[in-house]
């Protein structure tokens, strides 16, 4: 395994827990084959120390970092074991977890320890001079083996609160054994930031180390605790990708570091690896099979999204007026959102976003304001639906709807079979190219026959579809007249492998909704794929 030094200095650290502490999430189970990916993405990010795991806990972090010592060449950071202290009286040159430690190759060595006199007593079994012991023991074991040693003390702040001569005495007796950082944990998340700023400010001036925070975000505060602790003087700061941790989770590696970056302006990355950071976002949040948060700051797709008018109006003139920073920064883009809410200057911002030509004509703008508002009166949502909206857009400009195929009919069978099982059948008719064409499919279910069906009917006429693949498909029942009788609104997200886009279908039944969404969503695959309207 090589290592290149950091891009930024030693003076301040930003730590990545993600591989640890956020595989704890519920919904997470990490591979050893997710564990190296995530590495690369937080290493080309630029992010100074990558915590891996607990060599010889369990035999997946003992195989990855095994693996990563042949598989990863580092650029940017370092790799760090986690672990405990040594057992209460033994020694730490005999600890076999401390000696899966040093195995592990990890330049980096992370202690958690006891800080809290009640965990010591009843979780520990021990006394509080012992678990003292048992730090410097074990710091100083690891430093003598040329390991660079951060120490963790877990439960601090509540520990600080209970007894804070105790509390900082650990602190005091790791920093003096050796550890570079001391590690101050919110582990039960319920801190707030003024209490984190006036703790730590505290703790340097008494004990003279060199702090870090790690924030658990219990009071949806993670992220204004870690930012307080620097206030404060910390210079190293423990984070996880995308906020992901035990129970609510813990601070979001992303606004911090853009904060510290755009708002303290710091520099604690690399050149130009902020304006990746919605990518390893959304890379990160793939491998853990999580959706991405779409209103996360700074790399969520909403992040700088527009939908009131009075907005929008506001942003054509100049953008900062709505957005505390250019969204290209953290590699995010402005999205105007096309609703009821919508305005003159929402369509001209979106037409414009979406490529196609208002050519400044006021008449234009507002039959297209009055038909989105008429539209979602109705039950459409465009705000969702871009593939949609750009449809109906593109429409009005061209004076006439862009059409590929025209549907005659269409109809979808669901049999009930008496073993329980269905068949689903769908049968479409419908003219592409001066051509009547009768298709006929089966599928896992209605809608799926019918989108079978539209692609055996289209695919021989346009062969670019044979790449569309149906990613996601959403039901909203909307507010009904009396008992079943109700609206029902369908999005279906369609990709063709380098982009995806979403169509919105509105009916009475969830089949006609659908249908509305499927011809939205092939018309717009063809008209991305280049192909010329024919009829």
């Amino acid at each position: 395994m090589t290592t290149k030094a950091n891009a930024t200095d030693d003076s301040f650290h930003v730590f990545d827990t993600t591989l640890r502490d956020g595989a704890q999430r519920e919904g997470i189970n990490l591979t050893v084959a997710d564990k190296l990916t995530i590495a690369r993405h937080l290493d080309t990010f630029g992010v100074g120390y990558i915590e891996g795991g607990w060599p010889g806990a369990n035999p997946r972090d003992t195989e990855f970092f095994a693996r990563a010592q042949q598989e990863i060449a580092f650029e940017n950071a370092q790799l760090v074991a986690f672990g405990a202290t040594r057992r209460a009286g033994g020694s730490a040159a005999e600890d076999p977890q401390v000696q899966a430690l040093l195995n592990s190759g990890a330049p980096v060595i992370t202690l958690v320890a006891k800080a809290h006199d009640r965990h010591v007593e009843l979780a520990l079994r021990t006394s509080l001079d012992e678990n003292l012991e048992m730090v410097r023991d074990t710091v100083s074991h690891l430093r003598e083996q040329g390991r660079r040693v951060f120490v963790d003390c877990e439960h601090f702040f509540d520990g600080y609160r209970a007894n804070a001569e105790y509390a900082k005495s650990v602190v005091r007796t790791a920093y003096e054994a050796g550890a570079e950082v001391v590690i101050l944990c919110d582990t039960n998340g319920g801190m707030l930031p003024a209490q984190v700023q006036a703790v730590v400010s505290t703790v340097i001036a008494d004990t003279g180390a060199r702090l870090g925070i790690h924030a658990q975000d219990d009071t949806g505060c993670a992220v204004a605790n870690t930012l307080a602790a620097v206030d404060a003087g910390a210079t190293h700061v423990q984070c996880t990708a995308n906020g992901y941790g035990e129970r609510v989770g813990n601070a979001n590696l992303f606004p911090v570091v853009a904060a510290l970056e755009l708002k303290y302006g710091m520099t604690v990355l690399p050149e130009g690896a902020l304006a990746e950071m919605t990518r390893i976002s959304h890379a990160i949040a793939e491998v853990v099979n999580l959706t991405p948060s779409t209103h996360q700051p700074y790399v969520g797709v909403s992040a700088f999204a527009h939908k009131a008018g009075l907005h929008a109006s506001a942003i054509k003139v100049d953008p900062d007026l709505y957005q505390h920073i250019d969204p290209e920064l953290v590699g995010n883009t402005m999205r105007m959102l096309v609703s009821d809410m919508a305005g003159r200057a929402s369509i001209e911002l979106k037409g414009k976003e979406l490529g196609v030509d208002l050519g400044d004509d006021r008449a234009l703008v507002g039959r297209v304001v009055e038909r989105v508002k008429e539209r979602e009166l109705q039950g459409y949502t465009y705000e969702a639906a871009d593939a949609s909206f750009e449809l109906l857009l593109r429409g009005e400009v061209e004076g006439r709807a862009r059409r590929y195929f025209r549907t005659e009919s269409w109809r979808a069978i669901v049999e009930d079979r008496p073993d329980g099982t269905h068949a689903n059948e769908a049968t479409v008719k419908l003219w592409a190219k001066g051509e009547r064409i009768v298709a006929t499919a089966e599928g896992n279910g209605p809608v799926n026959a019918l989108d079978r069906a539209l692609r055996v009917a289209l695919e021989r006429i346009y062969p670019q579809l044979a790449k569309l693949e149906l990613v996601d498909y959403k039901v909203r029942i909307l507010e009904g007249r009396t008992g079943t009788e109700s609206t029902t609104r369908v999005l279906i997200t369609t990709g063709d492998g380098d982009a995806d886009w979403a169509t919105v279908g509105v009916a009475e039944n969830v089949i006609a909704a659908s249908w509305q969404a499927l011809e939205d969503a092939y018309t717009y695959g063809l008209l991305r794929a280049g192909v010329e309207p024919t009829e």
